[in-house]
């Protein structure tokens, strides 16, 4: 599976996350489409199928993850 950089990863989540706590899937049709279209690279990136468990598997994958701890992962 292709890895994407942790700079990069890093970078969506952030940007992800700041427009869901700005609600901004009720915004305009330009937000709700960047919303889209980062919830799908996240999926992509990280190879999940929906974008909680694409914003778990990467935050895991991010520097200063404890990768001993994988209990977010087992479902």
């Amino acid at each position: 599976m292709l890895m994407a950089h942790p700079l990069i990863l890093s970078k969506l989540v952030e940007e992800y996350e700041a427009l869901s706590m700005l609600h901004a899937e009720d915004g305009s049709p330009e937000v709700r489409r960047r919303m889209e279209d980062l919830a799908y690279t996240l999926c992509v990136s990280t190879g999940t199928r929906d974008v909680d468990t694409a914003l778990i598997a990467a935050r895991y994958r991010l520097p200063g993850a404890r990768p001993e701890d994988d209990s977010v992962l087992i479902a």
